[in-house]
C-alpha cells in the first residue's frame, strides 16, 4: 500500500503533539511538587507555632516567653486560629474578617458579632460533623497543642494565599500550554497547507501551459488528416480526444484562481461527464445512472464539477479492477442536492474514511495519490460542499456521497 507521504506528515503531527503533551505532563508534575512542598512548609510552621504556644505557658523565664512570642509572632501569612473542644475560639491570627473597623487585636473576644459569626462559620465547615479529635488524627489542618495538667487546645489552620494562588498556577500554566500548543500547531499547518496550495496551483497552472502547445499541433493534425482524405470515423474520434485534452488543460487553469460559478441542472452535469467516460473504461463495468425525477438545480463549475465525476468513476472502476458494477445515483433533501457513487470493489477501511481525501494516499502501485484530494478541493472549496465516504465494507464495496446547496430554477 503506498501511503508513505501520507504517513509521515501523521508521524510528524503526532510526534509533535506527543512532545507538546510531555512539556505539559513534565511542567505540571513539577509544578505539583512544588505546591506539595510549600504545604509541607507551611504544616512544618504551624507545628513550631503550635509547640511555641505550649512552651509559653510552660516557660518559666521572660526571655523564654520573648523568644516563643517572637516566634508565634512572626506568621504573618498563614490564617490560624485556636479552639477548644466544643469549636469555642479564642485567638485567631491572618483572617480576611468581613469587618476590620476599629479592630487592633487578634483577641477572640474583641471581635465584633460580624466577624465571630465569620470565623465559626469557617471553622464548623471545615470541621463538619466529625469531633475534634478525629479532625487532629485525620486532618493536617487541626494540631493538637498539650498544656502542663493535662489541659488541650486545637490549632486549624488554613492555606496561605501564596500556597492557594501557586496550586492554581499548574492548571493555568497547563491550559496556557494546551493553547499555545494549538496556536503553533494551527500556524504550522496552515503555513504548510499555504505552501502546499501555491505549490498545487503553480503545477496546474504549469501543466495547462505545456499542453496548450501539443494541443494546437494535434488540431492542426486533425485538420490536415480530414484534408488528406483520411477515414471520417476515424478522425471524428481523434478529434473528440483533442478536444477532452482541451478540456482538461482548462481545467487545470482553472486551479489556484476562482472559477467560474454558474447555475446548471445536477442530472445533467453528471449525465454528460458519464457519457464521456462509459466509453473508456472495461467493457466488464456495468455503469447504471439512477437520476431523481426532478432536474434540481445547483450553481457549479460544469468543467469543474466533471472532473470530479470522472475522478470517482475512475477511482470506483480502480478499486474493482475493471470488473463490478458503478452505479450513480442523484437526489435532494430539504435544501441540499446530493449525488452517490456505489462501487462494487475492495471497499475501504472505516480508519480510512477520511484519510482517503490525503494527499499521498494511494492504494495503487502507481499514481500520486492526489484524485480524492482534487475531489474535496474541488467540492469544498469551489463550491461550498461537502464530500465524505457514506458507507463502505471490505469486499464489498464503497459509496462516496456529495452534497452541493440547492438552488431553485431559474425562469
Amino acid at each position: 500500500m503506498k501511503i508513505s507521504l501520507y504517513d509521515r506528515q501523521r508521524s510528524s503531527r503526532m510526534i509533535m503533539i506527543a512532545v507538546s503533551a510531555i512539556a505539559v505532563i513534565v511542567f505540571l508534575l513539577i509544578s505539583n511538587n512544588l505546591v506539595k512542598e510549600l504545604a509541607q512548609q507551611e504544616r512544618e510552621r504551624m507545628n513550631i507555632w503550635a509547640q511555641a504556644t505550649e512552651r509559653i505557658a510552660e516557660a518559666e523565664m521572660a526571655s523564654d516567653i520573648e523568644f516563643m512570642l517572637g516566634i508565634i509572632s512572626q506568621n504573618n501569612s498563614i490564617p490560624v486560629l485556636t479552639c477548644d473542644r466544643d469549636y469555642n475560639i479564642s485567638e485567631f491570627r491572618n483572617f480576611p474578617l468581613p469587618d476590620r473597623e476599629g479592630l487592633d487585636k487578634s483577641l477572640y473576644i474583641e471581635l465584633g458579632e460580624k466577624n465571630r459569626r465569620y470565623l465559626e462559620s469557617r471553622l464548623r465547615k471545615a470541621a463538619g460533623e466529625r469531633s475534634i479529635e478525629e479532625l487532629v488524627a485525620t486532618n493536617p489542618h487541626f494540631i493538637e497543642i498539650k498544656y502542663t495538667g493535662g489541659e488541650k487546645q486545637y490549632i486549624y489552620y488554613e492555606d496561605s494565599n501564596l500556597l492557594r494562588n501557586i496550586s492554581i498556577y499548574p492548571y493555568i500554566q497547563m491550559i496556557v500550554m494546551i493553547i499555545l500548543t494549538m496556536i503553533i500547531y494551527m500556524a504550522v499547518v496552515y503555513t504548510k497547507r499555504a505552501e502546499q496550495n501555491r505549490v498545487w496551483a503553480g503545477l496546474s497552472k504549469e501543466t495547462a501551459h505545456q499542453l496548450g502547445t501539443p494541443i494546437s499541433s494535434l488540431m492542426a493534425w486533425t485538420e490536415y488528416l480530414q484534408a488528406t482524405g483520411t477515414d471520417k470515423e476515424i478522425t471524428e474520434e481523434i478529434d473528440k480526444d483533442v478536444k477532452r485534452l482541451s478540456v482538461i488543460a482548462d481545467r487545470f487553469s482553472k486551479i489556484g484562481s476562482q472559477p467560474e460559478i454558474e447555475f446548471d441542472y445536477l442530472n445533467d452535469v453528471v449525465s454528460h461527464s458519464l457519457e464521456y467516460m462509459k466509453s473508456r473504461v472495461s467493457g466488464r463495468v456495468r455503469i447504471e445512472m439512477h437520476t431523481s425525477e426532478d432536474d434540481y438545480g445547483v450553481n457549479v463549475s460544469r468543467p469543474l464539477m466533471e472532473w470530479v465525476m470522472e475522478n470517482l468513476t475512475k477511482n470506483a472502476v480502480d478499486a474493482m479492477q475493471g470488473v463490478g458494477e458503478l452505479h450513480i445515483t442523484t437526489g435532494a433533501d430539504r435544501g441540499t442536492v446530493w449525488i452517490e457513487v456505489r462501487d462494487t470493489g475492495k471497499g475501504i477501511a472505516k480508519k480510512n474514511f477520511k484519510t482517503v481525501f490525503n494527499p499521498g494516499y494511494t492504494t495503487k502501485k502507481r499514481g500520486w495519490g492526489l484524485g480524492l484530494t482534487l475531489v474535496k478541493r474541488i467540492i469544498e472549496e469551489y463550491h461550498g460542499g461537502k464530500i465524505f465516504v457514506k458507507e463502505s465494507e471490505l469486499g464489498k464495496g464503497t459509496t462516496f456521497r456529495i452534497e452541493l446547496k440547492r438552488v431553485a430554477a431559474k425562469k
